[in-house]
């Protein structure tokens, strides 16, 4: 079975436990505001086979292996591709790969429905818990991405992700209705706070696309700080 896909890191550090093999999809539905991937939105031509990724990966794997690390499918949205997404992992789960799914959560729930029975583990970036602050950030309501996570947490280990940025995803009203969202799940999620960065700032300038947040400053740890001690007032893990 082929995807398309659009870069691959052997050596990925920070997209789920230990090192790992991290493999970007190409194509999203999401316009995020802040991406510092914008050049993996169009689906592209560029393809890849299972049998590709598994020969590659078995070449690093005693990598993987020392530091209980694994694969994480990241992109634009992986769930573009669950039946790619899901056959991959099948096999990964048979070789005893650990597999991970880095999502937006952006997709039809039959797609996140296909993928979580061969996911290890999820990583759920969910943009804004206002639904008008995530249509701003993306031009979507996160109506159904609020669903996914949902099911998502019913039937996998989840952490959600959560990039904060300044002035517009930070303020203690937003933070409290995230508390709520992560509260009324069906099981105990931690919230991995990332700061908000420009480093994809060059990439929208090589696409000839203007940069949506050209007055924004990157999150400082203040910031962070502010963020993670009003959630841990309501009893909200962190990391």
């Amino acid at each position: 079975m082929q995807g398309f896909y659009h870069s691959i890191d052997t050596f990925g550090a920070v997209d789920g436990r230990g090192i790992r093999y991290v493999l970007f999809l190409s194509g999203c539905e999401l316009g995020c505001e802040f991406c510092h991937n914008p050049d993996t939105w169009e689906q592209g031509r560029n393809t890849i086979s299972v049998e590709e990724i598994l020969k590659d990966i078995r070449r690093y794997r005693r990598f993987y292996d020392a530091s209980n690390g694994g694969i994480t499918v990241s992109g634009g949205e992986p769930l573009l591709q669950a039946d790619f997404v899901a056959e991959l992992f099948k096999h990964c789960r048979r070789e005893n790969v650990h597999t991970t799914l880095d999502t937006s959560g952006y997709a039809p729930q039959n797609a996140i429905r296909k993928v979580l029975p061969y996911s290890n583990a999820v990583l759920f970036s969910l943009k804004a818990a206002n639904s008008a602050t995530h249509r701003k950030l993306t031009g979507k309501d996160n109506a159904l991405i609020l669903n996914n996570l949902n099911l998502a947490a019913s039937l996998s280990k989840v952490t959600v992700r959560y990039v904060i940025i300044p002035g517009i995803n930070n303020s203690h009203a937003e933070i409290t209705d995230l508390s709520k969202i992560i509260r009324k799940l069906p099981q105990l999620v931690a919230v991995e706070l990332l700061p908000y960065h420009t480093l994809g700032r060059s990439k929208w300038d090589q696409l000839g696309k203007p940069y949506p947040l050209p007055g924004i400053p990157p999150a400082d740890e203040n910031d962070v700080h502010q963020v993670r001690q009003w959630l841990q007032d309501k009893n909200i893990i962190t990391c």
